[in-house]
């Protein structure tokens, strides 16, 4: 006779934690045949295809192999830390999907701008440069991050360690800032 484990029994933070510290494989598959058929209904009943809920699963899997480093059991509980990164990847799928196509490329000599226009732009370009410069360093990190370095706010995330929350604040009084001062 075969005895069940009760989900509510295992110990998942230690399951996490194993397959950060030791890449402990058999750990991972017990998250995985628990949490991924879960993440893919969770994604399916929030509006998502079966073809996208599969792929978001997948990369919340592959991300929790990844990234199991940045769980951190006093935050969240392991089924709470999933989910989360699961609606994080279905909301990037969808942004990708809903990018507009580039334009299509004129061919042959483009007309040379207007001077009064280089110069305007030029001026307005080195005004930006020294508000930006001129922002606490915190907030001026995130903007580099997320609008030079071309990151997402869940990559600055995972990158830096703070909590999203905490990123998108920050950004946005940095953005305010830089409003009031190019007016």
């Amino acid at each position: 006779m075969t005895s069940m484990v009760k989900a509510d029994e295992i110990d998942w933070p230690e399951l996490v934690r194993r397959i950060h510290l030791d890449q402990d494989k058999k750990a991972f598959a017990k998250v995985f045949a628990h949490f991924a058929p879960r993440v893919k209904s969770f994604l399916m009943k929030g509006g998502s295809g079966e073809t996208l809920a599969e792929e978001c699963t997948q990369e919340v899997m592959a991300t929790l192999w990844q990234k199991a480093h940045l769980f951190d059991p006093t935050r969240a509980s392991v089924s709470t830390w999933i989910f989360t990164i699961a609606r994080n990847k279905k909301i990037d799928a969808l942004r990708k999907q809903r990018r507009p196509e580039p334009e299509d490329l004129t061919w042959g000599p483009e007309a040379e701008p207007d001077q009064a226009d280089v110069i305007v732009l030029q001026q307005e370009t080195e005004r930006l440069a020294k508000a930006v410069a001129e922002l606490p360093e915190k907030q001026r990190l995130l903007i580099k991050q997320a609008y030079f370095g071309d990151l997402s706010h869940n990559e600055i995330a995972e990158e830096t360690g703070l909590p999203l929350g905490t990123i998108k604040s920050r950004i946005r009084l940095a953005l305010e800032r830089l409003r009031h001062t190019m007016k």
